[in-house]
């Protein structure tokens, strides 16, 4: 009888080995010693086999990540992880146009609400016929395109701009028009819209608004704008500060339409108000000329009429 504590022999730990098991030692590195026989009588079987291998191997290696660790303060849980993906050329000449913007400019922003009633019974009115005259849907921007360059008339600094140490006025508006395209935002420009009928605005916007998610504008059609307009409201925006378009002096934000309650002849009504902002360079436009530019585009916009008449 072997003393106690002697290790097994070869032919007692054979004995113990199931054939299925003792292929699959034969095709790792395990030793049958080291492994722990869950059959019968201690018997070792394939699955002590697998589930030993298993334990013994090292881990799969982790895919390359770029999880940086938690800043102090950070909640605590798995990786935190982040991707670096580096700027477009549109969007790095998008992001030094607006900062230079922000740094060489005396910014200030002035607000205004519009009721929208008048300019949507118009559209709802002779909608239909102007479909049909015209081919295209008469839409909100042409009005407002309409209303800013009877503004501007009555108020010239707003299309002016500033070159070295002078004030440069024009006699036209070039509008910017801002869409969104593929590679980020692009304002290209509707020449002298002084000129233009509300079908022609139309027309332009839906063609210009077309090549920018195609891609296909030019950079004559992007330059030279003295004016901008920008509408948030197609995305949801209800009040925003919009940052202007060098070396422009101005811009106009428009917003989202929201029924709200106001009071009319000492009654509480429900209209569809749309909230706009004008973003000014008080360098060369003065906060009367501003507010007073702001006032004149809601008067037309709420008073259709009055572009008509030039009133």
């Amino acid at each position: 009888e072997p003393p106690r504590n002697a290790p097994p022999s070869t032919e007692t730990v054979d004995t113990l080995i199931m054939p299925a098991a003792a292929r699959a030692i034969a095709e790792t590195n395990l030793k049958p010693e080291s492994i722990q026989g869950t059959g019968k009588g201690g018997r070792i079987l394939k699955e002590d086999v697998t589930q030993s291998e298993a334990a013994t191997s090292p881990p799969p290696p982790t895919p390359p990540s770029v999880s940086v660790p938690a800043p102090p303060g950070a909640p605590a849980g798995g990786p935190r992880e982040e991707e670096s993906i580096r700027m477009t050329p549109i969007r790095r000449k998008i992001a030094s146009h607006l900062l230079n913007a922000q740094q060489n400019a005396a910014l200030l922003t002035t607000f205004n609400e519009i009721d929208m009633s008048g300019v949507m019974a118009m559209r709802a009115q002779f909608k239909e016929a102007y479909a049909k005259t015209y081919g295209i849907k008469l839409g909100f921007m042409s009005f407002f395109v309409k209303a800013c360059v009877e503004a501007l008339k009555t108020f010239p600094a707003v299309n002016a701009e500033i070159r070295d140490e002078n004030i440069i006025y024009k006699n036209y508006n070039d509008i910017g028009i801002a869409v969104g395209g593929k590679k980020g935002l692009v304002v290209p420009v509707l020449r002298n819209a002084e000129r233009m009928s509300f079908a022609e605005i139309e027309t332009n916007i839906a063609d210009l608004g077309q090549r920018a998610r195609d891609n296909k504008l030019t950079v004559e059609e992007l330059t030279g704008g003295t004016f901008t307009i920008t509408n948030g409201g197609t995305f949801g925006s209800m009040l925003s500060t919009p940052i202007i378009n060098p070396p422009q002096s101005a811009i106009l934000g428009m917003h989202n339409i929201v029924e709200r309650p106001v009071v009319i002849d000492g009654e509480i009504v429900i209209r569809p108000i749309m909230y706009v902002a004008l973003t000014y360079d008080h360098r060369i436009i003065d906060g009367k000329e501003a507010v007073s530019f702001l006032v004149r585009v809601k008067e037309c916009v709420e008073n259709p009429s009055r572009i008509l008449l030039e009133i």
